[in-house]
């Protein structure tokens, strides 16, 4: 039998206890236990959250990985490729790999009768992926690309359409400065909205076929291969991956590849959203700070109160170990009865958020419309397992003071 163990269990479902002085500070420790896991599990799911819908909003713009002419520079006059390349067959094939499509992209200028606006004009074919942007349109709806001609819709964002005072249906015209100057006239099909304002005041989307013509390129070019992966974790591996497959060496027409990511090219924007780390590791130090004195004092004026219980196992012949034991085991009792509240508490709330959207945020400030919420298994138990090791850690300092306490004074201490 496990002897500690049985006298905790004795100590903790005895009537004494529940009427003892050390139940309110027990309580009190309980609660800090409690909201300490429950703000934790919130902070690390609306962070969590938060990284993963900005990051899937700038994936959703420009992809996971792209293969461009090595010469491009970073302007977006790119320099063109052939879509026919022997090394797609073999990333579709790679495992990790979601889905691979064409793109073209080129500068423009949008004039109305109400304001003139600079833009991006990025050309999508038949093998585009509209998930995303199907999932953020307002009004309207996306276009269809076909392979027998070029249709004149484009989708554009809500942004602009304020900008332009543009709504679904209208027409207007687009300037492109080359020699000589050209222009085209779309349709307004859709208006999307993701809230990330720097990329919704720059991009239309139309036909690739209309920059193709434009650049006067043959029908097989584009400006590049945007590549979507299942695992954004695996972000770094993949893209070497698809550098592997891609080859370093030069083509028969001198054509090298450049092939970069989402990361690469959007430095900033993921160093801030990684610096919101930060925030979360100090919110989680301070919980399990607060957390683990509250514990360490309900469990000294536990000590205090068996004094006399001390002394009398010791006189019996229990060595400091067996007795340290006892009121480890009472104080795991009352973690886990906190960890338990705690759980409740903060995966409740969290639930709450996750199907009502209670909580709503200013688009223009955080990029979202209401508070995010991610919610993984992993990360739970890895809250709950790290604040019961680190506050039963803590424990061990306060319970040395049984090896101070002698039976003789302990049984005569009132």
């Amino acid at each position: 039998m496990n002897f500690p163990y049985f006298i905790a269990r004795r100590l903790i479902k005895g009537r004494t206890e529940k009427t003892s002085f050390s139940r309110p500070i027990n309580v009190i420790a309980i609660i800090g236990i409690a909201m300490g896991l429950a703000v934790m599990i919130i902070a690390v799911a609306v962070l969590t959250g938060f990284k993963q819908q900005i990051r899937d909003k700038i994936v959703g713009f420009g992809s996971n990985i792209q293969i461009l002419n090595f010469d491009s520079n970073i302007s977006l006059e790119t320099i063109p490729i052939s879509d026919t390349q022997a090394f797609i067959p073999g990333i579709k094939e790679m495992k990790g790999i979601r889905h691979v499509q064409v793109f073209a992209t080129k500068a423009g200028i949008i004039k109305t009768e109400e304001a003139i606006q600079g833009v991006v004009l990025k050309g999508v074919g038949s093998d585009f992926d509209w998930d995303f942007f199907s999932s953020n349109i307002v009004d309207g709806r996306v276009f269809t690309v076909t392979d027998t001609g070029r249709i004149n819709d484009v989708i554009i964002s809500k942004k602009i359409s304020d900008m332009l005072r543009l709504k679904t249906g209208d027409s207007f015209a687009m300037y492109f400065v080359q020699d000589p100057p050209r222009s085209r006239r779309f349709t307004v099909r859709g208006i999307y909205e993701t809230s990330l304002e720097e990329f919704d005041k720059m991009y239309v989307f139309c036909d690739i076929g209309h920059i193709k013509r434009l650049n006067d390129w043959t029908d097989d070019q584009v400006s590049g291969f945007e590549i979507f992966i299942d695992d954004f974790d695996k972000l770094d591996e993949m893209t070497l991956a698809v550098r592997n497959q891609v080859g370093y060496k030069l083509l028969e027409d001198e054509t090298k590849f450049r092939v970069t990511n989402i990361r690469l090219r959007y430095p900033q924007i993921f160093d801030w959203l990684n610096f919101q780390d930060m925030n979360v590791f100090i919110i989680i130090t301070l919980m399990l700070l607060v957390a683990g004195f509250n514990m360490i004092s309900g469990l000294l004026i536990i000590i205090l109160e068996k004094t006399n219980m001390i002394g009398i196992l010791k006189a019996l012949g229990s060595d400091n170990g067996t007795i340290r034991k006892v009121f480890l085991y009472q104080a795991s009792f009352l973690i886990v009865k906190g960890l338990l509240w705690g759980n409740l508490i903060g995966l409740g709330l969290a639930f709450l958020q996750l199907k009502t959207g209670l909580i709503s945020l200013d688009p223009s400030s955080y990029y979202i419309k209401t508070v995010p919420v991610n919610l993984e298994l992993s990360h739970i138990l890895m809250l709950n397992a790290g604040t019961m090791i680190i506050i039963i850690l803590m424990l061990l300092v306060p319970s040395q003071l049984i090896s101070r306490i002698t039976p003789v004074k302990a049984i005569r201490y009132d």
